[in-house]
């Protein structure tokens, strides 16, 4: 019997936007404190280690960068959950960074 072949994990052609996806681990649940006041949020482990890469870029506090993204959240007419808020956060500075180096290419 012949081995069977992997399964392919990304259909696209273009080698540039096929990222390996590694096992995918469920939200975990932290207690952080914004204004005083204990709050539980809940994200994916990719985004926790995230959120801890970018407070020590901007030399803050992990609580201190959740309190300035959740100051920014509740300005919004709509303002999205906490956790949604962070994450697109943490995407729309990735976004900007990849920007950022493209332009000095």
């Amino acid at each position: 019997m012949a081995a069977s072949s992997p399964v392919p994990r990304c259909r696209s052609t273009a080698a540039s936007t096929c990222i390996e996806v590694g096992e995918v681990a469920g939200p975990v649940k932290r207690s952080v404190s914004i204004a005083g006041h204990a709050t539980s949020i809940s994200l994916e482990p990719i985004f926790w280690d995230a959120l801890a890469e970018a407070a020590r870029a901007e030399t803050l506090p992990l609580n201190a960068l959740v309190a300035r993204i959740d100051a920014a959240r509740v300005e919004q007419q709509e303002p999205p959950n906490l956790a949604s808020a962070i994450r697109i956060w943490l995407f729309q500075r990735l976004k900007a960074e990849n920007e950022n180096r493209s332009q000095n290419i």
